[in-house]
């Protein structure tokens, strides 16, 4: 799931590509016609490139296909700058996404001060959605984005918090997904808000294996990693606290097409958010990362366990 506060000039460009190519729906060749509330309609299914995000889209998928809808999965389509290219396009109708990056990434100037808690936050990602977009019922589960290091690393440099890198990061590596170098929630907020500045930075992919096997391998001191992630449990990695609150709520919420939206597609998709915890996800998600199964099967057992299917 990548996870920002403040957005360049290319994204408020997409934001307003959204609104321009929902004014005009009714001639894109491309926009799906889903049919009204008694209609099951198609919908296809987009994910970034990271293991959660395509597991949560396919969990939508097969929710949805359990309801009778005829879906089309388009996962792994890379960085939020990407997939939500391809939700303008009409590519996808339907991506997983977490409330405060969505959020910063549709704000001008990056989220509203004071907006952190999940309520407070879904209140001021409604103001700013694109026309011809909605978000549905946000889920308590929540992934955020984190600084972890070594449990090594944290004894020798005695790291208990963000703001314990000041005084040592000039000597350390970070890896992180390339987006990271010119978002705020990546180098950008660390140094205008923590005012750390590392030796370097490696390009890697958004909290994987390339980031994880670099971590442990001492190849990159500090990570970042998505806070479900099983890797950290695992490797007994320390996440570093985040005092000064540079990562939002990331609470798990439908973006969704509204004119691929009905009452099927809605009832399916509210069903799963009610169901999806931090627990239950972090649990289902060390299936496909550490036990190497199959995403769709994993999709299937969890909503099975939550009677979805």
């Amino acid at each position: 799931m990548s996870r920002i506060r403040k957005i360049g000039a290319a994204l408020t460009g997409v934001a307003l590509a959204l609104s321009l190519a929902a004014c005009g729906a009714d001639e894109d060749p491309l926009a799906n016609d889903s049919g009204g509330a008694g209609d099951s309609g198609s919908v296809t299914v987009g994910s970034a490139n990271f293991t959660e995000s395509e597991l949560l889209g396919e969990i939508y998928s097969q929710a949805l296909e359990a309801k009778g809808v005829t879906v089309t999965r388009q996962f792994n389509i890379g960085a939020r700058e990407l997939y939500l290219k391809a939700l303008q396009d009409g590519s996808i109708d339907l991506l997983p996404e977490y409330n405060g990056a969505l959020l910063a990434a549709l704000s001008s100037g990056g989220a509203p001060e004071g907006v952190s808690k999940p309520e407070d936050v879904l209140t001021a990602l409604k103001k700013v959605l694109p026309a011809g977009t909605e978000v549905l019922e946000q889920s308590p589960a929540e992934d955020k984005d984190t600084l972890t290091v070594t449990a090594e690393t944290a004894a020798k440099y005695n790291l208990k918090t963000i703001d314990d890198l000041k005084a040592v990061a000039n000597q350390l590596v970070i890896g992180a997904g390339p987006e990271w170098a010119e978002r705020y929630q990546g180098l950008k907020g660390l140094k205008e808000l923590y005012g750390i500045e590392f030796k370097d930075f490696k390009p890697l992919d958004a909290g994987g294996p390339l980031t994880v096997n670099a971590l442990k391998g001492g190849d990159i001191q500090v990570a970042n990693i998505f806070s479900t992630d099983s890797s950290i449990v695992q490797n007994k990695f320390v996440v570093l606290e985040d005092t000064k609150n540079l990562y939002l709520a990331e609470n798990i919420i439908p973006l969704i097409r509204t004119e691929s939206n009905n009452a099927t597609v809605t009832g399916a998709l509210n069903g799963v958010s009610a169901k999806l915890t931090t627990e239950n996800l972090t649990e289902y998600l060390a299936k496909v990362q550490v036990d190497k199964q199959d995403t769709a099967t994993v999709a299937k057992a969890w909503l099975t366990a939550n009677g979805l299917v």
